[in-house]
Parts: C-alpha cells; sequence; structure tokens
C-alpha cells in the first residue's frame, strides 16, 4: 500500500510499538472496571494509579493533581467551563490564537453572560505584552493561554504572564497539549510562577486517542462537566478507558526520557527545510520567535494552500494547510490573521511538523518535490493570467 511520507505530527503520532504492547493486555485479558472490587477490578485500578504516576512524573507535577480525561478538548472544556461554573460571571481572557478547544467554550461563557476579552499577538505569534497587561488590569476571573502554538509552534513564557496576572487573582490556564512532549514541562514550577492548570493529550506524543488530562492545582474549584459515579475524584464520571489511560502513561514515560535527542534530531531537520524553503522563496512564519523544535510553518505567495498540500499528498508526502481541526474551514488561518499576516499570504500556509521516523534524506526528497511543484503551479497561474 502506498504510504506518503508522515510530516504531520502535529496533528497526531503514530502509536510507538512499545506503547501498544503495553496496552495490549488491557484490551484482552485485562478487561476489568476499575471501579469493581474483585481481583479484575483491582488490577485495572493499579494500571490506572502506575500510568497517573507516570503522567504527573513527565508533567513535574503530582499524581494527585492529574485528571484523566477523554482528550485535550475535553481537559480545556472541563477548566474553563468547570471553573465558570464555580463563579458569578466576569471576564474570561485567552489569546487571540488559541485553539478552538479553548476559543468556543470561552465563546459560550461570553453567550452565558461572561465578557470575552482576546488578547492580541504581535507579528512573530507572541502574545503582546502591553495588551496583555491591559487585559490583566481588567481583572479577569479567568485567563486560558497556550504553552506552544499548534500551527506556529511559536512558545509563550507562560510563566512570566502568570506572574503578570498575579494582582488580577485570576485563574490561570494553559493549553500544553502540543509542547507535551517536545519541551520539558514542569507544573511545579509553572505552578509557584501563577499557572493553576495545564492541559496534556496521549495522542500528540506516540500514544492513543481518546485520553487526556488536566493538570490542576486542587485549591481551583471546578463543576464536572459529566457527572455520574464521580470517578477522576468526581471531576470526570465515566469508566475508565484503561487502556488508552496506559497508553498515555507510557508515552510519556518514553517521551521525557528521550526529550533531548528528539530535540536535536527535529531541530537539524528544521534548519535543513527551511533554509531550503528560503532558496525556493518562501515566507516562513515566526521565524524570528521561539519554536517547538519539530515545527514549520510557510507559505509561497501566491499558491494556494490546500492546492499545494494536495499536490504534495500525490508527491508522496503528508503535509497539512494549518491546523487539522480547521481543515474543512477554507478561511484563512485565524492564527496568521492575527499575527497581521494578509489573508492573501495566509491562504496559502502550509505546515510541517516532524516526528520519530523523519530523517534528512525525507526532507531532501521534500524540497526537491516541492521546488518541482512549485514552478508548475507557478507556470499553470501564468497561463491563466
Amino acid at each position: 500500500m502506498f504510504a506518503p511520507v508522515y510530516f504531520d505530527h502535529n496533528a497526531t503520532t503514530p502509536l510507538d510499538p512499545r506503547v501498544l504492547d503495553g496496552m495490549l493486555p488491557y484490551l484482552r485479558e485485562q478487561f476489568g472496571n476499575a471501579s469493581s472490587r474483585h481481583e479484575y477490578g483491582r488490577a485495572a485500578r493499579r494500571a490506572i494509579d502506575e500510568a497517573r504516576q507516570r503522567v504527573a512524573y513527565a508533567a513535574g507535577a503530582h499524581p494527585t493533581e492529574v485528571v484523566f480525561t477523554s482528550g485535550g478538548s475535553e481537559a480545556n472544556n472541563l477548566f474553563l467551563k468547570g471553573a465558570a461554573a464555580c463563579l458569578a460571571p466576569g471576564t474570561v481572557a485567552i489569546s487571540a490564537i488559541e485553539h478552538p478547544c479553548v476559543r468556543e467554550p470561552a465563546k459560550q461563557l461570553q453567550r452565558a453572560g461572561w465578557k470575552l476579552r482576546e488578547i492580541a499577538v504581535d507579528e512573530n505569534c507572541r502574545v503582546a505584552g502591553a495588551d496583555f497587561l491591559a487585559a490583566c488590569a481588567e481583572k479577569p476571573a479567568l485567563v486560558s493561554v497556550m504553552l506552544a502554538n499548534n500551527e506556529t509552534g511559536v512558545v509563550q513564557d507562560v510563566a512570566a504572564l502568570a506572574g503578570q496576572a498575579k494582582p488580577a487573582r485570576a485563574w490561570f490556564h494553559t493549553d500544553a497539549v502540543q509542547a507535551f512532549g517536545k519541551r520539558r514541562i514542569d507544573f511545579r514550577a509553572l505552578n509557584g510562577a501563577g499557572v493553576h492548570a495545564l492541559t496534556l493529550s496521549a495522542h500528540k506524543l506516540g500514544g492513543p486517542k481518546g485520553a487526556g488530562a488536566l493538570v490542576v492545582d486542587k485549591r481551583v474549584e471546578l463543576q464536572p462537566l459529566i457527572a455520574g459515579g464521580g470517578h477522576e475524584r468526581g471531576l470526570r464520571s465515566g469508566t475508565e478507558n484503561v487502556a488508552a489511560i496506559v497508553g498515555f502513561g507510557l508515552a510519556a514515560e518514553l517521551a521525557s526520557t528521550q526529550f533531548d535527542a528528539r530535540a536535536r534530531q527535529y531541530e537539524a531537520l528544521r534548519a535543513e527545510l527551511e533554509a531550503g524553503l528560503v532558496a525556493q522563496g518562501a515566507m516562513v512564519f515566526a521565524s524570528a520567535a521561539e519554536r517547538l523544535p519539530n515545527t514549520s510553518y510557510f507559505a509561497f505567495a501566491g499558491i494556494d494552500g490546500e492546492t499545494l498540500v494536495g499536490k504534495m499528498d500525490r508527491a508522496g508526502f503528508a503535509v497539512a494547510a494549518g491546523a487539522a481541526c480547521s481543515s474543512a474551514n477554507p478561511e484563512p488561518s485565524r492564527v496568521l490573521l492575527a499575527m497581521g499576516v494578509p489573508s492573501s499570504l495566509a491562504r496559502g500556509a502550509v505546515r510541517i511538523s516532524f516526528g520519530v521516523g523523519n530523517g534528512a534524506a525525507q526532507v531532501r526528497d521534500f524540497l526537491a518535490a516541492l521546488n518541482t511543484t512549485i514552478l508548475q503551479l507557478k507556470g499553470l497561474r501564468a497561463l491563466i493570467s
């Protein structure tokens, strides 16, 4: 079967074979419900407890601070809606580049009587300091700023931002889904700086889909989204997906032990890729900012991103036109528009995100195929005009 070179790891990652091996017993013989009192249930409970310890260790947190969810979207919703339900309506402040699973629940709060305050970013996708301070002066009750952007890869200094937000006495949350596994995360240090909660997801670091977590300071009062049997300290009822949680724990442990080597690998690949892109006339977005080592976001003037993605797919390379969650939306990237990128150029945006298994030969083959494709598209455009 034809299999393109996979350059879309920010969308999802392949399941690590070692993770699958660890999950299989809980899909077969160890099928117990973790709430049951017999040995089948006790075995499932032990597996969840061990996974919680692994995730906590990888995130620099205490196991009692880890609340398992079905993924990053649920965890983000749990924080925003769950915290808001315990507060009088006030202001929720989010950056202009947040993932839809932060932006959309914030808009739901707005429809329920909250004020939504979007915080501007600069041309390099970094939170604009002056506007952040202005937002904090409005005394928001909730603040959410992502640790690393899923499109540009730009990393925010959330510790410094949380420190600036302290006088407002807001609950401060960061969506760390894209950062987890690609850079070190220390919730204890972040918590000391003023971050009260962060969101994680398994399938971005070689784990299974269907498992995520909200790491949350126990001082934060949350109303559960899902009521029922009181699972996860009463914050997320429902019979646990034991196999997926086990896989999450193993993936987190593996990523934490291989972080340095992977970061060096990805940085070398990105440097070679972006040198080739610039030589071909591409605009690389946010290249002056600190970014995740595996992520590059670029465009060619006059070339449609969706068209380029389709042609590169047929050439044997799986890349993305922006975020996977918005692939059905033909509008230009909200992130790029927030950065001040003209919509005509933003429509051409293509994202490459490296992962385990990618190598320099693949990058060189991609650049050669890209050069041929760009020349063809420019020639076609010249004929039409």
